[in-house]
């Protein structure tokens, strides 16, 4: 299978560059994989697009602000900072920029109105990956300073600065476990008053956490579907979430996966525990595409995803790459907003 089969035209002014004035207003297109049809909804009728006995499942993790802006010690010179992955304590996994003049040994600084977090280069990686040291000289932990001083990371694709409105809208109302860089981003369009529409009628809802790394705007560098790799993310599926998905499949009801971040751990939980989802932590580095079976996940509520990457390979694995592709120029078509800040897909 070839990455460009994956393709498709995507007009630059429908990549979203804001939320929508309230959660629930944005689109959706509804998808009917027996029928092939398709049907302009909003996000506000998902309760009622689902069934009274389905499984929800939602991401709860969070993001912080991970993205530092501060300067060269003791040149002044500009420098950026992505966290991505702590590794121990102090040390953290970062891309940093400018990549040629931050070598090994290179001394950092973030500060603002007299708080000052402090940074050393510890190793050198490729595309621009450092090791990096971080610690605070006074009052105050490194997350508490990364809290204050940093930025949200928005995607590359939002050409635009963070704002103060990003730090409540690029998170999900119940956002509740600190890890991610980026957001979950179909979980963005709900809220309480929908999941309690959605207790009202009858359907479950579950939650886990995967923490989304800077691996999901990863492009896909090789030519065939099959020679890609995605990378590791930490999840955790407590127990109480488990006993719920494994009730679900021993009596027939649809399990519905929030996002792609959902289903990546929903479906690698079930492969730990030879189909049927174990509890506890772990982690995934799962590739899901057309071909690869999807063992737990039945329907699934996404945004739209960019082209040739691997989240529009994964939604392809539950709903078949042709008709994916359909629905997307469909989306195109009827002007649908795209990416993190975009409307949304319910796959059925």
């Amino acid at each position: 299978m070839r990455v460009s089969d994956f393709d498709f035209d995507l007009p630059p002014e429908l990549i979203a560059q804001t939320p929508t004035d309230d959660r629930e207003s944005a689109r959706l297109l509804l998808v009917d994989r027996e029928s092939h049809g398709f049907e302009d909804r909003r996000v506000t009728d998902l309760p009622d697009l689902l069934g009274p006995r389905d499984l929800l499942v939602i991401n709860d993790t969070r993001v912080f602000p991970a993205r530092l802006l501060g300067h060269r010690v003791p040149t002044g010179g500009a420098v950026e900072c992505l966290l991505l992955t702590r590794l121990d304590g102090e040390r953290w996994d970062a891309l940093m920029h400018p990549g040629q003049k931050l070598r090994v040994g290179a001394r950092v600084r973030f500060e603002r109105e007299g708080r000052q977090l402090h940074g050393e280069v510890l190793e050198h990686r490729v595309f621009g990956r450092r090791t990096i040291r971080l610690w605070v000289d006074g009052d105050g932990t490194v997350d508490e300073l990364v809290d204050e001083l940093g930025h949200i990371p928005l995607p590359p694709y939002i050409r635009r600065s963070d704002r103060p409105v990003d730090r409540d809208r690029y998170q999900t109302v119940y956002a509740a476990v600190r890890g991610s860089v980026a957001a979950p981003t179909a979980g963005l369009h709900l809220t309480d008053a929908m999941l309690q529409r959605c207790a009202e009628r009858g359907i479950e809802v579950a939650r886990l956490t995967l923490h989304v790394g800077y691996g999901t705007f990863k492009p896909v560098r090789v030519d065939r579907v099959e020679d890609h790799t995605v990378d590791a993310e930490s999840y955790d599926v407590p127990p109480e979430t488990a006993d719920a998905v494994n009730r679900a499949l021993d009596t027939g009801r649809r399990v519905v996966s929030v996002g792609t971040t959902t289903t990546r751990a929903l479906e690698t939980a079930a492969r730990a525990g030879g189909g049927r989802l174990r509890a506890g932590r772990g982690v995934s580095d799962l590739y899901l595409y057309p071909g690869v079976p999807v063992q737990v996940v039945g329907a699934l509520f996404t945004n739209f995803h960019l082209p040739r990457s691997s989240l529009l390979m994964l939604v392809s694995a539950l709903g078949g790459r042709e008709r994916v592709l359909d629905a997307y120029a469909a989306a195109v078509r009827r002007g649908y907003r795209f990416y993190s800040y975009g409307d949304a897909m319910l796959l059925l």
